[in-house]
């Protein structure tokens, strides 16, 4: 039955091969990363990540026709919303997790009952010996990257709403850039570091933090840089724009991450090294 002649506001679609091809293609990854890390072939691997990436991208395509085609109606995008909604909220705890690691670090660095922490730290926070990044450098220049990147996607979805495609089009292509530029910042930050992942809690903390904060990043470019191919093909109204408005929930999203992160493990974290040196 075609969309247009539904009677009811509900998301019934055609069938779908996806969902079982992609558990198939997960299912390929996974075997390929058990192989790899026990030191076998990486065919299996790639071949997983190849079966995920076209899975992703012809299921996606295919939900872009069912929003062309009337498939979403307003009932349909209030569930979209929810569930969305509910994945930052997922996403909002996975980084919960890393800042109560960093925290549970820093305030019981000398924990007696955590004599390998205490051999670690030596009792302090930062550790003894470890080299801090100055937070008012490329960190801060990341901060205003992000905060700029910010006010472009805004203005992107106020351009759209009121039909204002040129401005779209140059609100996302200005957010994608600034993304781009914040991983190459980082990157840069990063071979900067005077610290190392193993061997050193602080070190595992901060990048188990910021660096899943920067693959976030990567992954909002990726989801900008396909709302901008979207929107020079005009895929997008001021009715109808889903896509976009997830990618800009998203993109605030990891800008909130961020200024949490500056604030407690650049900021607050630099503090701490400057105390214990005096």
């Amino acid at each position: 039955m075609a969309a247009h002649e539904k009677n009811h506001d509900y998301h019934l679609v055609d069938l779908s091969p996806w969902p079982v091809v992609g558990a198939i293609a997960a299912f390929i990854l996974a075997v390929g990363g058990v192989v790899l890390m026990h030191g076998g072939g990486q065919w299996l691997f790639w071949a997983g990540v190849v079966a995920v990436l076209y899975t992703m991208y012809v299921w996606w395509s295919d939900v872009i026709r069912e929003a062309e085609t009337g498939y979403h109606t307003p009932v349909v995008q209030i569930h979209h919303r929810y569930g969305m909604i509910l994945f930052i909220a997922s996403e909002v705890m996975f980084f919960v997790a890393w800042f109560w690691a960093y925290f549970d670090a820093a305030f019981f660095p000398d924990e007696i009952a955590q004599v390998g922490r205490v051999a670690f730290t030596g009792g302090v926070w930062p550790p003894q010996g470890v080299e801090v990044f100055d937070p008012w450098h490329l960190p801060l220049f990341n901060t205003l990257i992000l905060l700029l990147s910010g006010t472009t996607v805004t203005w992107a979805h106020h351009a759209l709403l009121q039909n204002d495609r040129q401005g779209l089009k140059w609100g996302l292509l200005l957010t994608v850039l600034l993304g781009i530029l914040f991983t190459c910042v980082q990157v840069l930050e990063y071979s900067q570091a005077h610290f190392s992942f193993s061997g050193n809690i602080y070190g595992a903390t901060f990048f188990m933090a910021t660096g899943f904060h920067g693959f976030h990043i990567f992954i909002g470019t990726v989801f900008l840089i396909v709302c901008l191919l979207r929107a020079y093909r005009g895929q997008f109204t001021p009715k109808q724009h889903l896509g976009f408005e997830f990618a800009a929930w998203y993109w605030h999203f990891v800008d909130v991450v961020w200024l949490f992160l500056f604030a407690a493990i650049y900021v607050w974290g630099s503090w701490g090294a400057t105390i214990a040196q005096h």
